[in-house]
């Protein structure tokens, strides 16, 4: 097996915890345990929405150097997001890329992809070929 560090990471934002540990659910069963997974639910307070602490905590959680690559639900998970991949610090905040893609149908392509060893920037255009 493909050591868990060699293939990109997937991170899922979503305001609910349900909807993020869910998303990570179907990941999971689609591609085992051959790509870093990790995921972000809700705010500290445990309510709905995101908080960039958390974020962080699922990118160290999924961190690969060949990178991460970051699905988020709506506008303010991705703001968070953007303030995760700050927090990380150069040089690893230039390997993580938030995409543009379905949260759940991009996750589970860009899994897919990752595990098969793609690099970071075929992972993410695999999972924004899902945008309209």
């Amino acid at each position: 097996m493909t050591p868990k560090s060699a293939n990109v990471g997937v991170v899922i934002v979503s305001h609910s915890p349900l909807v993020a540990q869910g998303a990570a659910d179907m990941v999971r069963q689609m591609v085992g345990d051959c790509v870093p997974l990790a995921w972000s639910g809700g705010n500290a307070e445990g309510g709905l929405g995101t908080h960039a602490a958390g974020i962080l905590a699922a990118i160290e959680e999924a961190w690969s150097d060949a990178g991460v690559a970051v699905f988020v639900d709506l506008g303010g998970a991705e703001t968070n997001s953007e303030m995760a991949i700050e927090m990380l610090g150069e040089p690893r905040s230039g390997r993580v890329i938030i995409c543009d893609a379905p949260l759940v149908e991009g996750a589970v392509m860009a899994a897919a992809e990752a595990s098969g060893g793609a690099a970071l920037a075929r992972v993410v255009a695999t999972a924004e070929e899902l945008s309209p």
